[in-house]
Order: C-alpha cells, then structure tokens, then sequence
C-alpha cells in the first residue's frame, strides 16, 4: 500500500509539468520597423548657401519609438545630385533607406524622363 501511495503522489507531482506549453515567438528582424513612421513634418527650407544642398529633416527610429532628425545643410558635390533618404515599406514593416548621392545624368539619379524606362535608358 505504501507504494501505491508513493506512486500516486509522484504521478500527481509529474502530470502537470508534463500539460502541453503554448510557446510565442516573436521574430525581431533588424532593421525593420513594425509601426509606420508619422508624417513627415513641415520645416522651412532656408534660403540657399553657396556650395551647400539642404537636406530635409526626418523621423528616425530610437528607444522604441520615433524621433525627429531636423533638416541640415550639406556640402555639396560636382557631378552629383542627392537623393534623400525615406521610409519604405519591407518584410511586413518598414525600413529607413538613408540618402546618397548619385551621379547627375547617370542610372540611379532617380529621374527618368517620361517615355525613357520604356526604352531601357533609365
């Protein structure tokens, strides 16, 4: 009788531990945002400087929640246009593309003139 007590008290000790678990994951790939980025808010562009582009401000991703990046001037480069940096949507959130420069009248300036991508120019 003894081991029977023991047997079942043992047996009443394992079974919850052995209830099936629910397990969540929660897959965070880097770089991406789950949350859209608010609008982009309205700064004045100054008046122009020699030598210098202004480049707009905008939100960047800190502590869980975005912040404003005000707009900047930057040097400017011969042969080069700028293209800003943006938000764009990937992988089920959203990504930051920083800026960079482009080579003026090259592939990748972002500008094709209308009719152009058609005919393989852009």
């Amino acid at each position: 009788m003894r081991v029977f007590v023991l047997t079942a008290a043992l047996a009443a000790a394992v079974i919850p531990l052995a209830a099936p678990a629910q397990v969540s994951v929660n897959i965070n790939v880097p770089g991406i945002i789950a949350v859209a980025p608010p609008a982009p808010r309205y700064e004045p562009v100054p008046a122009p400087r020699s030598g210098q582009i202004w480049i707009q401000g905008n939100w960047y991703w800190s502590n869980n929640n975005y912040a404003w990046r005000p707009g900047r001037w930057e040097t400017a480069r011969p042969d080069y246009d700028y293209a800003p940096g943006r938000w764009v949507r990937a992988d089920g959130g959203y990504r930051w593309v920083e800026g960079d420069w482009k080579p003026k009248g090259g592939h990748g300036n972002g500008h094709c003139p209308p009719g152009q991508a058609k005919k393989g120019r852009c």
